[in-house]
């Protein structure tokens, strides 16, 4: 989300995206200023909206994200207009993920972020290959300890399917695209932008996952172009012993040959390799200071180099000097956040008035679900810039819960949990008042032990 105010007093607003960023600024904006137009820029005609939100604790939310036809913002705030620039048309009837997945028998996935590790878990009848860079799944937001956790639920047999929640879809399939939104970006996806959908391949069993680790896409094969290259496949791996000296019976659309020389086919890649921030079009002819992620830079009041310029969201990087216990991530909850605040900021500007950073940038908070766990990671919870000089403590019941929290000089500064533990809003008190732990020791995690009770 991108934001700019004009130089006049008129109090006048233009938002440029219709993700969680910008939508949440359009509305703190509209609130604010009931008497002026906010002008809200949109390649797409569905927007991002905010729902259920929840606040759990201090500094912890939980929210859904729910796809809303523009007009229905409009209707809301009779003074937020609408400007729809362009639609880019990511579901053809060729390329429809949810209709290839249907006549799937192998795919293969590629990354290790938040995507990845829902699609993944969620996608059935199919088998999967899943090559990922790093040593373990979700290196993003687990450690080993965490990962290997959750990668026993995710090789197992998966219960009953869930009913989805009933939710309004709206897409911008069938619509007549423009010249001049030929090449726009939609906003993010959204925390559960798969519920709904019914990800089954053509295979009857439920899971069969293969995961490749420390490894990269080195060359991807048309069918034709693989059979021109004399070169051979792998099939799908059960006897790791005999990989090796065995090859695919199969004919495939596509091959993947990946950095640890094997090659796969399959009926279709994903690539779910992350966040770019989206600042191209905002370049041309301005002089933006950008971060090293390729963000434009921020300061504490989310505003950019150039003047009456603010940014949030996934386009935006924050230069400011943050807490010990936070650190910057392009997740929903964040994005939220900062087109919460940039708009606070922006009427703060425009009024003459100061306006005091946030209480939501003191501690990097975050609740997501991952392999049907909840999953809330807390502070620096990967040790994230701590170095050497650290320890950690661990409480697991395989099955149920993984609790992580980093340690320092005896104060809490981050955790890890995954399942119902019930600690996320004691753990986020420890964190933020940094209380001297250091007596406590093991029995800090000890379960026998009401934590809430211990130090409420």
């Amino acid at each position: 989300m991108e934001a700019a105010r004009p130089p006049s007093t008129t109090g006048k607003f233009v938002v440029v995206g219709g993700g969680i960023a910008g939508v949440t600024c359009a509305e703190q904006l509209a609130i604010q200023f009931p008497s002026e137009d906010i002008l809200l820029v949109t390649a797409s005609p569905v927007i991002k909206a905010v729902t259920n939100f929840k606040q759990v604790s201090k500094v912890l939310e939980e929210f859904d994200v729910e796809e809303q036809p523009k007009t229905m913002l409009e209707n809301r705030f009779p003074n937020i207009k609408i400007i729809e620039s362009g639609v880019k048309q990511l579901k053809s009837k060729e390329h429809e993920f949810q209709k290839q997945l249907t006549k799937a028998q192998r795919i293969m996935i590629i990354g290790n972020g938040g995507i990845a590790l829902e699609l993944v878990y969620e996608i059935e009848g199919c088998e999967i290959i899943w090559a990922i860079k790093d040593k373990a799944i979700g290196n993003t937001f687990f450690d080993a300890g965490a990962a290997e956790f959750l990668t026993s639920k995710l090789i197992a047999e998966k219960p009953e399917a869930r009913i989805a929640h009933k939710r309004t879809r709206y897409t911008t399939e069938g619509r007549k695209q423009t010249k001049t939104g030929a090449g726009n970006m939609g906003s993010a996806l959204g925390p559960d932008w798969h519920e709904g959908l019914n990800l089954k391949g053509t295979k009857e069993f439920s899971h069969k996952i293969h995961i490749e680790t420390m490894c990269e896409v080195k060359k991807i094969y048309l069918q034709e172009e693989f059979t021109i290259s004399k070169k051979k496949s792998l099939p799908f791996p059960r006897d790791h012993s005999n990989q090796s000296v065995t090859t695919d019976k199969e004919v495939w659309p596509v091959y993947v040959e990946l950095t640890n020389e094997k090659i796969y086919g399959c009926d279709f890649i994903v690539s779910a390799t992350g966040v770019t921030p989206n600042t191209e079009p905002f370049l041309c002819g301005n002089n933006f200071d950008l971060g090293e992620d390729g963000g434009l830079k921020v300061d504490a009041h989310m505003h950019t180099s150039l003047s009456d310029v603010y940014a949030a969201g996934d386009m935006c990087t924050a230069s400011w000097r943050p807490s010990p216990v936070w650190q910057q991530m392009r997740l929903w909850t964040q994005a939220r956040q900062m087109g919460w605040y940039a708009a606070k900021c922006m009427a703060a500007a425009s009024l003459g008035e100061s306006t005091d950073m946030d209480f939501s940038f003191e501690l990097f908070a975050h609740v997501t679900k991952f392999f049907n766990y909840k999953v809330v990671l807390l502070g620096k919870y990967n040790a994230q810039g701590l170095g050497s000089d650290h320890e950690l403590m661990l409480r697991c019941t395989k099955g149920q819960e993984y609790v992580k929290v980093v340690m320092q000089n005896g104060r809490m500064m981050g955790a890890v949990l995954i399942g119902e533990t019930d600690l996320e809003e004691t753990f986020e008190n420890l964190i933020l008042n940094q209380t001297d732990l250091s007596s406590y020791g093991e029995d800090l995690l000890d379960p026998n032990i009401d934590l809430e009770d211990y130090f409420d």
